[in-house]
């Protein structure tokens, strides 16, 4: 079978799932006891990028439970596409507004984030793929090639990745009402949606303001 190429996994890791079960666990056994049988309840969506130093749970001090979180490239979400292709991304906020029943759904971008670094550069001609094959990258993000094209060219290239990283944010939640479940939630007053953008180095949190246009701290 091809799954004997699995290893061990490593050590670290092990150590530190036990000093999770012995500490955290155990001091709230009760808390796990409850959500294993009356299962998940969590009023929020999050679709965060699959940086490791975007630490969602620890940003808003969340416990188990709390926070239905999907993650991916850039944290895009494409528009609505019914066919039989694989959605991951739509299922999940399926899964989030008609199984779940979640009051929000909020889009956190980052600063430095690769995936729109990468985005930039191939958009730009300078990202080069190593395979002759299709890449999933690169259909991924042409979600956001309208919005590279829009980019201004009077500013610097410092300042047009950061506005392309806050744009990813908005693009995400226009994509989001094109969904016919999410569209009539948020008719029924039953869902909200909201824009989020987290400033790595300062851990500065800043949300979309829809009515000046623009992300502002909080």
């Amino acid at each position: 079978m091809k799954l004997k190429i699995l290893k061990p996994l490593p050590h670290y890791l092990v150590q530190r799932y036990k000093g999770w079960k012995a500490t955290t666990f155990e001091e709230n056994k009760s808390w796990y006891k409850k959500l294993a049988i009356e299962g998940q309840n969590p009023r929020a969506m999050i679709i965060s990028c699959c940086d490791s130093r975007v630490h969602v749970t620890s940003i808003f001090g969340s416990e188990a439970g709390e926070f239905f979180i999907h993650r991916n490239i850039a944290n895009l979400v494409p528009p609505f596409k019914s066919s039989s292709d694989y959605h991951g991304t739509s299922a999940a906020i399926e899964y989030a507004v008609t199984i779940l029943k979640i009051s929000h759904i909020i889009v956190l971008g980052h600063s430095s984030c690769g995936g729109i670094n990468s985005c930039f550069n191939y958009f730009s001609n300078r990202y080069k793929i190593e395979n002759k094959g299709e890449s999933f990258i690169k259909s991924w993000l042409e979600i956001l090639r309208p919005s590279f094209n829009n980019l201004s060219k009077k500013i610097d290239e410092k300042k047009q990745i950061k506005f392309l990283e806050k744009k990813a944010v908005l693009v995400s939640l226009e994509n989001l009402i094109t969904f016919p479940f999410v569209q009539q939630a948020i008719s029924n007053e039953k869902l909200t949606l909201h824009g989020l953008w987290h400033e790595i180095e300062s851990g500065d949190l800043f949300h979309y303001n829809s009515e000046k246009d623009k992300f502002e701290i909080i």
